[in-house]
């Protein structure tokens, strides 16, 4: 089974044209991504791991590690 963070990658890699691998520690407002492609990223996170994060829950992140962490913390 593919890691959190490969899952992730995955999602990232399908949603938006990076010329490089996502940095999992650069800030989300260092990437140029828009808000309204955030909040569609934050939809695909919350249908591959299940979770039932609200939009404005996705502010509490400020990089793609930190969305590791929350994911494996509620992992059963």
């Amino acid at each position: 089974m593919a890691s959190t963070e490969d899952r992730l990658r995955q999602i990232v890699n399908d949603n938006f044209d990076l010329d490089h691998e996502p940095d999992f520690d650069r800030a989300f407002d260092e990437t140029g991504v828009s808000s309204v492609e955030a909040v569609a990223f934050f939809k695909q996170v919350n249908d591959e791991f299940d979770l039932k994060m609200a939009a404005e829950d996705c502010l509490q992140f400020r990089t793609l590690r930190d969305v590791v962490a929350y994911i494996q913390a509620r992992a059963g």
